[in-house]
């Protein structure tokens, strides 16, 4: 194991009391990326503010639904960090309904737009946020609402455009104008 990997369990461990199970890869040149995943939610932040202290930056944050829908059974947050060109991904997985988070916004300001973007999109309350309102979507629109007409991790695959395309038609025949 190599002295970045090596602290990173070592913070980890003291942060949230036990040793954290990281599964780290090395690719052909040597650069090195780790998976963990956290086993309760309030894990998120205390483990963030131990990354902060070894000066890892987050750099994403995105959520899916797990597995791929339409079958969903939860929702899952990946919490992507880089130490000098190694990377960490902290994952977390959460139910469908009443998902919560805290928010990593007192640890990383860069937080704020990618916790308010997973709060619209995927309806997964965030808590603790300073600017909890929403980007994009109109207040008036129920929580979630593109995982009901086309889940959001099947439209950034871009396997979306013909399966859009058919709810549409189909919508259309049950109602014609």
């Amino acid at each position: 194991m190599h002295e970045v990997e090596a602290r990173v369990e070592l913070v980890l461990a003291g942060a949230l009391g036990a040793r954290q199970v990281v599964a780290w890869r090395r690719d052909v040149k040597g650069v090195a990326s780790g998976w963990c995943r956290l086993g309760e939610p309030e894990q998120v932040l205390p483990a963030a503010r131990a990354l902060a202290g070894l000066g890892a930056r987050l750099s994403m944050v995105s959520a899916s639904l797990v597995p791929a829908a339409p079958n969903a059974t939860g929702r899952e947050v990946a919490y992507h960090f880089d130490l000098d060109g190694t990377t960490l991904t902290l994952t977390l997985e959460l139910p469908l309904q009443g998902a919560r988070v805290p928010s990593l916004t007192p640890v990383y300001r860069n937080a704020d737009w990618q916790e308010r973007e997973f709060r619209e999109l995927y309806d997964i309350e965030v808590l603790g946020h300073p600017n909890p309102g929403r980007l994009f979507v109109d207040r008036s629109l129920e929580p979630a609402l593109f995982e009901r007409l086309i889940p959001y991790s099947t439209f950034i695959n871009g396997a979306s455009g013909e399966k859009l395309w058919r709810q549409v038609q189909a919508a259309q025949q049950e109602n014609p104008s």
